[in-house]
């Protein structure tokens, strides 16, 4: 990672819900920018079960510092999205482990309904973004062996 600064982010967002995770994707970038953070892409995906794989890919990126990663997993009428969530959330808390580089996760739910969706889709992502620059800041702290 680099001591600079500025600090590459990339944003890997679901396509599902994409009104929502418009907003989201909105609220991280201007987040991420007003710290002084350079956005380097955002991709989509269809959602939050094919988040694991591209983030896995960008993390593995040397232009990439850090990564933002943002969706929705809405209450069902089955434990579908509960089960998800819970492979998506840690395949991607081990892929920090495995990159050394922070991510912040702004996904909502799993078992949100549409309302709690929208009134949490500014804070979740803006807590994403600030929580991946925090973390930046601390890693940049400690020497790496890169």
């Amino acid at each position: 990672m680099s001591t600079s600064s500025q600090k590459r982010i990339a944003i890997v967002a679901a396509e599902f819900n994409k009104d929502l995770v418009d907003a989201m994707i909105d609220a991280a970038t201007r987040e991420l920018q007003t710290a002084g953070a350079v956005v380097v892409r955002v991709l989509r995906v269809p959602g939050a079960f094919e988040l694991p794989l591209i983030s896995d890919v960008q993390l593995a990126q040397r232009g990439i510092d850090a990564l933002v990663v943002l969706g929705y997993i809405e209450r069902g009428e089955t434990l579908h999205g509960e089960v998800m969530g819970h492979v998506v959330h840690s395949a991607l808390v081990q892929l920090q482990l495995k990159h050394r580089k922070p991510m912040g996760l702004g996904i909502i739910g799993p078992g949100a309904t549409a309302e709690q969706a929208e009134v949490r889709k500014h804070s979740a992502a803006t807590a994403a973004a600030r929580a991946v620059l925090a973390s930046c800041a601390l890693l940049d702290k400690f020497p790496t062996d890169e």
